[in-house]
């Protein structure tokens, strides 16, 4: 990006207080570690489009996103990741093996409990309030 970062965006799906989560595959950045959807805005690109994008090329199914509820800075990497709620349109998920090797629907305390959770969803995590409708 312009600013000499790199934005990115995730996909914050909930469904009967379980979030949709994925194990990345071997082959990409962070391989076999748990994550929401999500990837690089490009360039042009709004973020709400990189988020449906994004959605579609990993688990293939169909999001509308609702609004951006908190930011994440890693100065060290130079990123900016932007954490949407969407809403999940039904459509079956059907995940693309060359990026993700699994799907899943977990609570926050199954999150907590995963071994190989990346560390910025875990600070969404921590800051996210259900009942205020996302993090403060």
């Amino acid at each position: 990006m312009s600013d000499g970062w790199v934005h990115g965006v995730v996909a914050v799906v909930e469904r009967d207080d379980r979030f949709l989560m994925i194990r990345r595959a071997p082959g990409v950045i962070a391989p076999g570690a748990w994550c929401f959807v999500g990837g690089a805005v490009e360039p042009g690109e709004s973020q709400a489009d990189a988020l449906v994008r994004e959605f579609v090329e990993e688990v293939g199914g169909r999001i509308r996103p609702v609004a951006c509820v908190w930011q994440d800075e890693q100065p060290e990497k130079c990123l900016r990741l932007f954490w949407w709620r969407a809403e999940l349109e039904d459509t079956p998920l059907r995940r693309n093996a060359n990026e993700v090797a699994e799907i899943a629907w977990l609570t926050p305390a199954e999150i907590r409990r995963t071994t190989g959770v990346l560390e910025g969803n875990l600070r969404f995590l921590d800051a996210y309030r259900p009942e205020a409708g996302g993090p403060d």
